[in-house]
């Protein structure tokens, strides 16, 4: 299954320039596969680091939560709902993200316990890790 820009909006309620997922390429089995082509036109970059753009670690963790939240919200249960980021543990950034680089964003839904979600998720840039983490979702009204 694969979704467009459109489509991730009328899934999450993210908007410009909070919006950091810009394509799902598939949803199989409980797993996510998005992207986020990350340019030199993000606001972010305009302070972090104005001679050295890196992409804040904390947008990557945002960029793959919004991407976990599409999985969730996929769900029939769940359509027309909102998920919130209710928890992380065990992050690890492996390398630096800059202009040009473009994120793969994979999420894989471990368990769940009614509206309440665990995932375990990675970021890649050209089949390198530059980021891990475990993912808590809480789907609300």
């Amino acid at each position: 299954m694969k979704y467009n820009i459109e489509e991730i909006k009328s899934i999450i309620p993210h908007r410009y320039p909070f919006l950091l997922i810009d394509q799902i390429d598939d949803i199989y089995d409980q797993t996510i596969i998005g992207k986020k082509a990350v340019t030199i036109n993000e606001p972010f970059f305009q302070g972090h680091f104005p001679e050295k753009a890196v992409m804040p670690g904390v947008l990557i963790i945002e960029a793959l939560a919004q991407t976990g939240a599409v999985l969730l919200l996929s769900q029939e249960e769940f359509k027309g709902k909102i998920a919130y980021f209710a928890g992380i543990d065990q992050v690890r950034f492996k390398q630096v993200v800059r202009p040009g680089d473009v994120l793969k964003l994979e999420v894989t839904l471990t368990r769940q316990r009614s509206s309440v979600g665990f995932a375990s998720a990675k970021a890649y840039v050209d089949n390198n890790v530059v980021c891990t983490a475990e993912l808590m979702f809480k789907v609300g009204e």
